[in-house]
């Protein structure tokens, strides 16, 4: 697989990933967390999660940025996809962080993005 579908790829999950939480959020802040929303958010971000690393890894691979260790940046972004993949999970118990979330979360996904596009350390 070329280089710029890897980058579709994982752009897409993003995608997928943000609109799985702000679900979330939503369903959670309307009361409308019955089993048919909970499953739709829990499918598109377990998929989202995914194909994230699925294709951030397989463009790493490309890239041969794997050969000599895994970089500071890709850890960072590591950390990033672990705190998005626990987010539904976190607001499920505590629906209160729900606003914040909203504003927080895209921060966090910006984060992720400078890191990808300076790669600081």
């Amino acid at each position: 697989m070329s280089l710029v579908a890897y980058k579709l790829l994982h752009v897409a999950g993003v995608f997928f990933l943000f609109a799985a939480i702000g679900g979330a959020i939503l369903a959670n802040r309307e009361g409308a967390a019955g089993a048919a929303a909970r499953k739709l958010v829990g499918i598109t971000h377990g998929l989202a999660l995914l194909l994230i690393a699925f294709a951030g890894f397989g463009a790493l691979v490309k890239l041969g940025l794997t050969d000599a260790g895994i970089p500071g940046w890709v850890w960072g972004k590591i950390v990033v996809w672990l705190l998005l993949g626990a987010a539904p999970f976190v607001l499920r118990k505590k629906a209160s962080l729900g606003v914040l979330f909203w504003w927080l979360l895209p921060l966090l996904g910006a984060v992720a993005a400078w890191l990808a596009l300076f790669k600081p350390f």
